[in-house]
């Protein structure tokens, strides 16, 4: 597993925080962090294509950060 982190610049409040978090677990993504502050969610996962699409299907931009 390999740890990648996603800006998710249309996260603005608590409500995006839990749909980005229901999307991220209901893709088998249990170990991730949602930082409202930052914009960032953070996910441990085999590649970064299964949590870029469980954000993207929430409704959030997802862009892989470097």
């Amino acid at each position: 597993m390999s740890r990648y982190t996603f800006s998710v610049p249309d996260m603005s409040c608590d409500h995006c925080k839990m749909r980005i978090s229901k999307a991220l677990e209901s893709a088998g993504l249990r170990e991730y962090t949602v930082d409202l502050e930052n914009k960032t969610v953070a996910v441990e996962a085999l590649d970064a294509e299964a949590p870029r699409k469980a954000i993207e299907e929430a409704g959030y931009d997802a862009a892989l950060k470097k």
